[in-house]
């Protein structure tokens, strides 16, 4: 009994703590047990949250913990001296000191190896790469604190009122690993707020708590270790239909798997008494790239629109330095997402896309309208395979592997053994094709039936929850399945 006490309060590297394990469960059932007697006491309250998220977040990354604090700490005090600062020369060199503090810890975890990889092969030096551990969430707090100290700068808002404040909001568990990255213009006016949350802002909690579940267990995780893991880990053995299918399972497993993580988030956040802003709004239903990217993990292209675009001049200087900035804006955020050619690949295919359809919009089609009809359905089918081409980048070990699944697609079809591949794959296609069609249901039936859930009893909500949960533990894999998002 004492070690299994012992095991569930140490870190384990081999087994980290993540909304997909009852570990989680089990600690977030006692959270809101103790959250009844405390959740109208505010500062108790955060206080209380604020432990629980520095627990969460050791057990997701050991003692990397200390990464966060100080990133914690060290904005803390420079958005209080850049509040009260009137020395426009200093308020700036603070400001770049802490963005380079930030963005430098970032830059040792996520780049070391791959700028000595790149330093080793230009004096043709054989490279070993170092063991350095990712802490979980870095890219995501590192994103959030440079907005908060940027907002204080720009003098949009002002600093937290005191040092709990700021530390609630920067490590707040269920945002804290994979986003949505939080502004704090949306929620510091929520830390000292009374909880308040309606009957049916309850239901649409566990709705979405079971709609995230069900996304990356149901889902993700078994589209993944059934079919397209194999694929990717060696095309050459597969036919060019099955390397396509491939493409679109990985197309709908990361929608399912990142966006059943922040559906998760807001649903924990909610029951908690926070309101987190939508992440995701149907993605592959996008007519153009540039609405894609509105859809898209929202929180993030629109940190990169705010405090990358922008900041780079925007649309400011003229039509081609727009374009110039929509590329070197993707490419950074391809390069955010790892140290890796292709993830640059990845950025630039994006950029370019995004220039080539800014080009299109003001010098061809010249209407702000949106299209209807045929032209809305082709602008929906070409942005679909285009974000589905893209992702063989995002996904593939090299840019080789990408080369051969293109290869096999292109080459090797085998269009006459499709029947019977569709009946030896029947599991894996049905349950793609029903993800794909969920996709696209309109948002409003959802919103309704998001909105049927909170209003039926309590009991009817238990018995649907309980079937849900034995419908997740009949299609999980053996081996847990950590959140691609973690990677990054």
């Amino acid at each position: 009994m004492l070690d299994f006490f012992q095991s569930l309060f140490r870190y384990n590297p081999e087994s980290p703590m993540f909304f997909n394990k009852a570990e989680f469960w089990l600690f977030f059932g006692a959270i809101i047990v103790i959250y009844q007697f405390i959740y109208n006491r505010t500062v108790l309250r955060n206080l209380f949250i604020f432990a629980f998220s520095l627990f969460f977040y050791y057990k997701s990354s050991g003692l990397y913990l200390v990464i966060l604090l100080f990133s914690i700490v060290l904005d803390y005090y420079v958005a209080l001296y850049l509040h009260k600062s009137e020395n426009k020369t200093k308020r700036k060199v603070i400001l770049i000191v802490s963005i380079t503090a930030n963005l430098a810890l970032l830059a040792y975890f996520k780049y070391t190896n791959f700028i000595l990889e790149n330093i080793f092969y230009l004096v043709q030096a054989d490279f070993k790469k170092l063991d350095i551990f990712l802490p979980i969430g870095i890219s995501f707090y590192t994103f959030q604190t440079i907005s908060y100290v940027v907002d204080v700068y720009k003098r949009e808002i002002t600093p937290c009122e005191n040092f709990l404040d700021y530390a609630f909001y920067m490590a707040f568990f269920p945002h804290l690993v994979a986003g949505p990255i939080v502004r704090a213009s949306d929620f510091k006016a929520q830390i000292h707020a009374q909880y308040e949350i309606a009957y049916a802002e309850y239901g649409t909690a566990i709705y979405m708590i079971m709609g995230g579940l069900i996304k990356k267990i149901l889902i993700s995780d078994y589209i993944s270790q059934n079919f397209v893991d194999r694929v990717f880990a060696d095309p050459t053995r597969y036919s060019g239909f099955e390397n396509l299918m491939a493409s679109y399972g990985y197309a709908i497993q990361i929608y399912c798997d990142f966006s059943g993580y922040t559906d998760i988030a807001i649903g924990i956040a909610l029951l908690l008494g926070f309101r987190l802003k939508l992440n995701f709004n149907s993605p592959y239903v996008a007519i153009s790239i540039t609405d894609f990217w509105r859809r898209w993990h929202i929180s993030l292209s629109s940190w990169l629109r705010d405090y990358l675009y922008i900041a780079l001049g925007g649309n400011r200087r003229g039509k081609l330095f727009t374009y110039i900035n929509l590329m070197i804006t993707m490419l950074l955020g391809g390069l955010w997402h790892g140290a890796h050619i292709k993830f640059i690949i990845w950025g630039a295919l994006h950029g370019g896309a995004l220039a080539v359809h800014k080009f299109y919009m003001d010098y061809i089609l010249r209407s702000k309208a949106e299209p209807t009809g045929f032209r809305r359905f082709l602008g929906q089918v070409l942005t679909f395979h285009f974000v589905c081409f893209c992702w063989l980048y995002f996904r593939a070990v090299n840019v080789d592997t990408v080369n051969n699944m293109l290869y096999q697609i292109v080459f090797s079809f085998q269009i006459q053994a499709v029947p019977q591949m569709i009946v030896g794959y029947q599991q894996v296609f049905s349950l793609m094709l029903i993800a794909y069609l969920i996709h696209w249901i309109p948002r409003s039936f959802k919103d309704e039936l998001a909105h049927f859930f909170g209003a039926i009893p309590d009991v009817a909500k238990a018995f649907v929850i309980a079937c849900i949960v034995m419908l997740v533990f009949q299609f999980q894999t053996s081996k847990i399945v950590p959140f691609i998002y973690f990677d990054f």
